[in-house]
């Protein structure tokens, strides 16, 4: 089984802990960096080789993770000369991948079983697989709807349910054939032409524990969390 990691952002959101180091080589709980505790997840789900999409920065995480043997993987690399967006690198490397392969963030934290998304994703033939997660919204305001200068309806701090990418995908090498390498290719856009062509991404819903490392409050709730966290997460690696 091949992951791939993207791991080219330079994590504006997160500075200022990113201004010498990429986002996921910073340190979470007792020192462990991000991206080696998603490394040691993938090497216990049973993967054997995955290739890091590296950009600002990346020879650092090239020289932390090296060709990834202490975690019994095999890395390679692939090196984004400017920014592709979240599904343009892969198109840079088809090449080299398998029909069938994992791809996610190299900034998230989650117990969720990456190899059941990817078996998940070739048991329902579906050219894309999304892993979801539920979110609680809830809005601290009166929200009102209005027509015109008419106020038609009001709902008091409501909160709103939703359904969020995780950041976790299973894909296929055939989705991806009709675009162009080198051009930027969104995750926002794939999905949309997926749903005009009527082939649908098949959810992997997840209620499990995942959280995403975009801005430093999310960083240290990471280090808070990360104690109580620790076997949930390492289980197994």
């Amino acid at each position: 089984m091949h992951a791939v990691i993207l791991a080219g952002g330079k994590g504006v959101r997160l500075r200022p802990y990113t201004t010498a180091l990429p986002k996921p080589l910073v340190p979470i709980g007792d020192q462990h960096a991000i991206l080696e505790i998603v490394l040691r997840q993938l090497a216990s789900a049973g993967f054997t080789s995955c290739t890091l999409a590296i950009g600002h920065l990346g020879h650092i995480i090239r020289a932390y993770v090296g060709n990834g043997a202490r975690w019994g993987l095999r890395v390679g690399y692939s090196t984004e000369d400017s920014p592709l967006g979240t599904m343009g690198p892969l198109l840079t490397m088809m090449d080299r991948l398998p029909e069938h392969f994992l791809v996610m963030n190299g900034d998230i934290l989650t117990d969720l079983d990456y190899a059941s998304v990817l078996r998940g994703h070739i048991d329902s033939g579906a050219p894309l697989t999304i892993a979801t997660y539920a979110r609680d919204v809830h809005i601290d305001f009166g929200v009102l709807t209005t027509d015109s200068s008419k106020v038609v309806a009001f709902t008091e701090k409501p909160r709103m349910n939703y359904r969020v990418s995780m950041g976790v995908y299973g894909l296929s090498r055939e989705t991806l054939a009709a675009y162009t390498p080198g051009l930027p290719l969104g995750f926002d856009e794939l999905v949309l032409d997926l749903l005009k062509a009527d082939t649908p991404p098949h959810a992997h819903d997840f209620d499990g524990y995942w959280l995403d490392i975009g801005r430093p409050d999310d960083y240290d709730r990471a280090n808070a969390e990360f104690t109580t966290h620790r076997s949930l997460l390492l289980k197994g690696a």
